[in-house]
């Protein structure tokens, strides 16, 4: 667990870390939390013996979004400060170079919905619900909402998302990408845990040169991301995980090799 975290604590199991929001009773993202997600989702970035994460809620609700209390005594100078810390803590977890799953119970509104947006996939509850209601504030989403979300769902829904504000139910995140699989409430959390142990004895340098190629890869032009797919693929031929990946394909066929991480 990080030091002096509070709200929010990863807990290693199997290969498997997960960053635990843990701040009653709706896990309202305050500037303490946003700090405390930054230093879990570094701690599960340089930890060798975490191979994938889960990010998780608890049983009741994912994250209900910004503590608007603390947000609305803040003045322009003081969220010019703020903004950029938020944006980058959630960043952290987006950037953690490993597979990463959100498991969303409850509700995953305004920061809570980004939150889980910065994961790879996100496994929802069958009483989910999900939104960018931040218009009905007054503002705009500032933790990633408007970009992570375009290019999640498409420009014209993310828009009429966050233009109304209004509230997603699990099956509606379905149908349009903005989750990737709904299970019975008090199941969300193991199938995202099944999801992520299956990597635990992965080639993990492979699955990072992966993410990174396709993240990079969506933010360029096509030469360029066939370029950055180009330099990882071939910068994995230096690796060990490699030589053991082929010499087991050649000698026993696929799905067999045990890789050491290196």
């Amino acid at each position: 667990m990080p030091e002096g975290s509070e709200f929010v604590r990863l807990e290693v199991d199997g290969g498997v870390g997960t960053i635990r929001l843990d701040r009653p009773k709706m896990n309202a993202l305050n500037a303490q939390v946003q700090e405390e997600i930054r230093a879990a989702a570094a701690e599960a970035s340089e930890r060798e013996d975490v191979r994938a994460v889960v990010v998780y809620g608890g049983e009741r609700v994912f994250a209900a979004g910004a503590d608007i209390k603390e947000m609305a005594e803040m003045s322009y100078t003081d969220m010019v400060g703020r903004s950029g810390k938020l944006q980058s803590a959630f960043s952290a977890v987006a950037r953690i170079p490993k597979p990463v799953v959100a498991a969303v119970t409850g509700y995953a509104l305004g920061g809570g919905c980004e939150l889980a947006l910065c994961a790879d996939v996100r496994f929802a509850a069958e009483d989910a619900v999900l939104g960018q209601p931040e218009i009905l504030l007054g503002i705009i989403p500032g933790a990633g909402g408007t970009q992570r979300l375009t290019r999640l769902v498409g420009p014209s829904t993310a828009k009429e998302l966050i233009f109304t504000g209004r509230f997603v139910k699990a099956d509606e995140a379905l149908s349009i990408g903005l989750v990737d699989k709904v299970f019975p409430a008090d199941t969300v959390y193991e199938e995202a845990l099944a999801w992520a142990k299956q990597f635990a004895g992965a080639a993990s340098y492979a699955l990072r040169a992966a993410k990174e190629a396709v993240d990079r890869g969506s933010e360029v032009d096509l030469d360029t991301g066939l370029e950055i797919e180009r330099q990882q693929f071939a910068a994995l031929f230096a690796t060990e995980d490699r030589s053991i990946g082929m010499d087991s394909f050649v000698a026993n066929g696929p799905g067999k090799a045990e890789f050491r991480g290196r």
